[in-house]
C-alpha cells in the first residue's frame, strides 16, 4: 500500500514536479506560493506541464492499442452484437477512442451507414467525448481512483441507458436520410509493422496535442484564478454543496462551452478546492465535453430536431443524476 502511494503522488500527481515548480517560484522569481500571484503562477506551470506529460504518455499508449481497431474492425466487432449487449461495447469502445464530441461525429455517421444500430452509435457517441483512458488518469492524479473509477463507471452506465432508450424508442426516421444513403467502401485492412503502430501513436499525440493545448491553457488559467482570486464565501454562495440548484447551473453553464475534457479537469479541481460539491465540479465538465454547443450543431446536421432534443434530453438528465448522487455520496469517496 506504501508502495502504491508513493507511485501514485510521484507518477500520476507528480509530487516532484510540484515542489520543482515551487523552487522556481520562491528561488528564481522571488514570490510565495501561499500569495496570490505566486500561487496561481504555481498553479499554472505545474498543472499545464503535469496534463501535458501525461496526456502525451496516455495518447501515444491508448493510441498504439486503438492501431488495432481502424474503424472497419470496429463496425464489425460491434456489428456481431444486437441488443444491450451492443449499447454495452459501443459505450466500451467510446472509451478507448480519445476523441472530442465534434470529431466522434463523423465515426458516428460512418457507423450508421455501415447498417448499425443508431442506439449503439449514440452509446458510442456519448462515451467517447465523456469517458476514455486519459481522462480516468488524469481525473486519478487530481482527486483519487475511486472518484476516477465512479466516474467511468457512471459515464458508462449513462451511455448505455441513452442509447438502448434511443434503440427501444425507434427514432431511425429522425436520422437525416443522407446517412443511410452514404455507404462506405469495405476494404481490407493491412497488418501495421511494429514501427508504424508507434508512427501512428506519435503522429495521434501531435494530432490531438495541437487540438486541445488552447483549451488546456485557457482552463488551468481559468482554474489558477478560481483557486486563488476568487473568495471562498463567493463560490460558495452560488455553487456551495448547499445550493440544491447548484449542478443544474453547474450544468446550464457547461452546455455553451466547448473543451475538451483535458481543458475542463483544471477548472473541475480548482471548484472543489474550494469547497464547490465533487458532483457539481463533475457535471459542469460533463456538459462542457457532451453537449456543447458546436457538437450539437453538428450533430444537428445528420439528425432531425426531435431526435437532438431527445439525446440533449437524455444527457442533460444523466448528467443532472450522476451530479446529484456524487454530492450526495461523493465524501464517501474522497
Amino acid at each position: 500500500m506504501v508502495i502504491f502511494d508513493w507511485l501514485n503522488n510521484q507518477l500520476l500527481r507528480m509530487e516532484w514536479l510540484s515542489n520543482l515548480i515551487k523552487l522556481l517560484v520562491e528561488n528564481v522569481f522571488g514570490l510565495s506560493i501561499q500569495d496570490r500571484l505566486g500561487g496561481s503562477i504555481h498553479f499554472f506551470i505545474y498543472d499545464v506541464i503535469k496534463i501535458f506529460i501525461l496526456l502525451s504518455v496516455l495518447i501515444y499508449t491508448i493510441s498504439y492499442i486503438q492501431s488495432f481497431f481502424p474503424p472497419e474492425r470496429t463496425r464489425k466487432i460491434l456489428g456481431r452484437y444486437n441488443g444491450i449487449s451492443a449499447n454495452i461495447l459501443g459505450a466500451l469502445l467510446g472509451t478507448v477512442t480519445p476523441f472530442c464530441s465534434c470529431s466522434s461525429i463523423p465515426l458516428f455517421i460512418g457507423f450508421t451507414s455501415a447498417g448499425l444500430p443508431i442506439g449503439v452509435t449514440f452509446s458510442f457517441l456519448i462515451s467517447s467525448p465523456l469517458v476514455d483512458l486519459a481522462s480516468v488518469i488524469l481525473l486519478a492524479s487530481i482527486f483519487n481512483w475511486k472518484i476516477a473509477i465512479a466516474y467511468v463507471v457512471v459515464g458508462i452506465v449513462l451511455a448505455v441507458i441513452g442509447g438502448s432508450l434511443i434503440s427501444y424508442a425507434k427514432l431511425e426516421k429522425y436520422v437525416e436520410p443522407f446517412v443511410f444513403g452514404n455507404k462506405i467502401l469495405e476494404v481490407d485492412q493491412e497488418e501495421l509493422t511494429t514501427r508504424e503502430r508507434m508512427e501512428y501513436a506519435r503522429d495521434q499525440v501531435w494530432d490531438i496535442i495541437k487540438k486541445v493545448w488552447l483549451y488546456i491553457l485557457i482552463g488551468v488559467g481559468i482554474g489558477a484564478a478560481i483557486h486563488n482570486w476568487i473568495p471562498e464565501n463567493i463560490i460558495s454562495a452560488v455553487l456551495g454543496q448547499d445550493k440544491w440548484y447548484s449542478v443544474l447551473l453547474a450544468t446550464i453553464v457547461g452546455v455553451p462551452m466547448y473543451a475538451d475534457i483535458f481543458g475542463t479537469l483544471p477548472i473541475a479541481e480548482a471548484l472543489v478546492l474550494k469547497g464547490v460539491g465533487i458532483g457539481t465540479a463533475l457535471s459542469f465538465m460533463m456538459a462542457v465535453t457532451a453537449l456543447s454547443l458546436p457538437s450539437m450543431i453538428l450533430l444537428k446536421k445528420v439528425v432531425k430536431m426531435k431526435l437532438l432534443a431527445i439525446f440533449a434530453g437524455i444527457v442533460t438528465l444523466g448528467i443532472l443524476i450522476i451530479g446529484h448522487f456524487f454530492n450526495a455520496f461523493g465524501y464517501l469517496l474522497m
